[in-house]
């Protein structure tokens, strides 16, 4: 009975090996890879394949843990389940990446345009992409609904930001959709209508 129990507190923590990549997910992701490449400047492909195709090697030297876990090593040994992700999802995700770095500097002016008061510079990088991909998704993805982009910003910011940035966030992203819908610069079809 005694070595039951052990068995069940043994790394790793979760007995699911793989996990389904979701848009929310795919997101965090898409940030992630932007990150690197505006921090680094460095190949938006090799960065994109890295992060969304990282290789594991499960089972050849998993250790014995002793002991009760800090919720952030729990964090980080889930980290560790590969995403399986589906084709559409993939497409999405380049795609979202290459408009946003397309458009960095045209959305820039966005922002700093609905950032009032507030110099571009003093706007921290993840809050600057976090708005970039929203801005991006609402111009370039017809599928997805603003308030669904909306929301998922905002998930982003209360995620990989402070607590502040949110508010931020959300007033900068308001500003922009009212700007671009005013310039009948979104186009929503399917999905996307939802909520428009």
């Amino acid at each position: 009975m005694k070595q039951k129990v052990e068995e069940e507190n043994v790394f790793p923590i979760s007995k699911q090996k793989t996990q389904k990549g979701v848009r929310k997910i795919l997101r965090s992701k898409v940030l992630q890879v932007l990150y690197a490449f505006f921090q680094n400047h460095d190949d938006l492909d090799r960065d994109f394949s890295h992060i969304f195709y990282r290789e594991f090697n499960f089972g050849d030297n998993e250790e014995v843990i002793e002991r009760l876990l800090k919720p952030s090593e729990v964090y980080e040994l889930e980290a560790d389940v590969p995403i399986i992700w589906k084709d559409d999802d993939v497409e999405f995700a380049k795609d979202l990446v290459r408009f946003s770095v397309n458009n960095f500097e045209k959305i820039g002016a966005m922002i700093q345009e609905s950032a009032d008061n507030w110099d571009l510079e003093r706007i921290s990088l993840i809050d600057k992409i976090i708005i970039v991909i929203a801005a991006s998704e609402f111009m370039f993805c017809p599928e997805v609904p603003p308030k669904v982009t909306m929301n998922e910003a905002l998930d982003l910011a209360k995620k990989y930001s402070t607590d502040k940035s949110s508010f931020f966030i959300n007033g900068v992203i308001d500003s922009i959709y009212k700007k671009l819908v005013n310039d009948n610069a979104i186009t929503k079809a399917g999905r996307g209508l939802l909520n428009s």
